[in-house]
């Protein structure tokens, strides 16, 4: 009876060692100022488990002691906190983000020149065909062109020039468009903290270790479609080889 009761004991004991190693649904709530924030991604970096907070800014997520939880708001400062086991019996997490200061984006305002008309027939015909091709254009952006030239214009002339306006058009977006360097996109997705206390990489290996990453063809995957989990992830992954070098 004595043996049978010591067994009970020990089986309990591991099992109960056992549930402890297990991952646990830990519930929580992000906050702004005392506001909920709702629609913010919460990842667990270490099972890459994935869910977002509701209206009331409230959330429930699977982890055990030692998962880094990520919170991740398009409005907000991005946080990181690793989670004892402390924290996972208490099952009441409150997280408070910063806002990101607020960035104003570039406006371009243009002055349309005034048309003047004079005496000379060629000119006055260049201007006329002039505005109707702005006409057309415009017309033809919004879908509701009826086909119509006024004035005499020459409509061959003017088709022409409306071809020749959207290829400038088009080469100008082209031309506008910044091409993005995967270094200044790890860097402004990921913070100097990351680099330091999760991939252990001293400050001046830093740019040396970006260096590396952008030589493998996948950064320029990322540079397309990129977010904030497949970027850590990607640099988790290169900072094993880099440190193999």
């Amino acid at each position: 009876m004595i043996k049978i009761y010591f067994f009970v004991s020990i089986l309990f004991f591991v099992l109960q060692s056992g549930f402890s190693q297990t991952e646990k649904l830990i519930s929580g709530k992000v906050l702004h100022e005392q506001f909920p924030v709702e629609k913010v991604e919460i990842a667990n970096f270490s099972s890459k488990k994935v869910t977002i907070t509701n209206a009331a800014g409230e959330f429930s997520i699977l982890v055990k002691a030692g998962d880094e939880l990520i919170f991740i708001s398009k409005n907000h400062d991005i946080k990181k906190i690793v989670l004892d086991q402390k924290t996972i019996d208490k099952n009441n997490l409150i997280i408070s983000l910063i806002l990101k200061p607020e960035q104003l984006k570039e406006v371009l305002i243009t002055k349309m020149p005034s048309i003047k008309l004079n005496t000379d027939k060629a000119y006055e015909q260049g201007k006329l065909d002039k505005l109707a091709l702005e006409k057309a254009a415009r017309s033809l952006k919004t879908g509701v062109y009826n086909g119509s030239i006024e004035n005499g214009v020459d409509f061959f002339r003017v088709a022409g020039m409306i071809l020749d306006l959207f290829r400038k058009e088009k080469e100008e977006v082209k031309k506008s468009s910044p091409k993005i360097e995967f270094t200044a996109l790890a860097k402004s997705t990921c913070d100097q903290k990351f680099y330091i206390e999760t991939l252990k990489l001293k400050p001046e290996e830093i740019p040396l270790f970006l260096q590396f990453c952008d030589a493998d063809p996948k950064s320029k995957t990322l540079i397309e479609n990129s977010n904030v989990l497949s970027m850590m992830d990607f640099l988790s992954t290169k900072n094993i080889e880099f440190k193999k070098l």
